[in-house]
């Protein structure tokens, strides 16, 4: 494969019952960087959809995936997809929620660890390393004492769902940054951006 490849993955669970959830944020703005380069999801043999095309003419090409099975168990079809595609641990970037960044707040990483997120433990685990790229889309802590695996399969109170567009459309930049601008850089731009 091209040495320009990243493969981008949206986590979230499958089927109508969570498309809307705090769970699925990582696939909602995977949909965004879908829409920017004109890709449609199609079913492919790795257990994934996935739709491919370039940010721009002449730039980096990107492959676009989401599990066709449930998050925790998101390591497979990466591990899978990035070995079809021949794309290296480095040039894996994963959207994904993050209970531990208040909502509307990203955050970009590099490997360290899962925090607890089986969908990050999973992939860590199929790829042999955590060295994959990671935008963390903050979606905050439950209220009270209501139990986070519970938090994150509700959909986002009315009061989030007015910003979520914005936060949507700041996640696919930050991916689209990673790629053009490298760690440092995007992590300058979106960590201070204000939050």
């Amino acid at each position: 494969m091209a040495e320009d490849s990243w493969l981008i993955v949206g986590l979230g669970n499958p089927g109508a019952k969570y498309e809307a959830t705090r769970h699925n944020v990582g696939q909602m703005a995977l949909d965004v960087l879908a829409d920017r380069i004109g890709g449609k999801f199609s079913p492919h043999k790795t257990g994934s959809r996935i739709a491919e095309g370039r940010i721009r003419p002449g730039g980096a090409k990107l492959i676009l995936a989401k599990s066709n099975g449930y998050m925790n168990t998101s390591g497979g079809p990466v591990s899978a997809l990035a070995k079809y595609f021949g794309v290296p641990a480095d040039r894996v970037i994963v959207l994904h929620d993050e209970l531990d960044l208040p909502f509307d707040t990203l955050k970009l990483k590099q490997g360290g660890g899962h925090g607890g997120h089986n969908g990050l433990r999973d992939i860590a685990k199929a790829l042999g390393t955590p060295d994959y790229l990671r935008v963390r889309i903050g979606i905050g802590r439950p209220p009270g004492q209501q139990d986070p695996a519970d938090f994150v399969l509700k959909p986002f109170a009315s009061a989030e769902r007015a910003n979520l567009p914005v936060l949507l459309e700041e996640s696919a930049d930050a991916a689209e940054a990673l790629i053009d601008d490298g760690l440092l850089a995007a992590q300058q731009r979106f960590h201070g951006a204000g939050k």
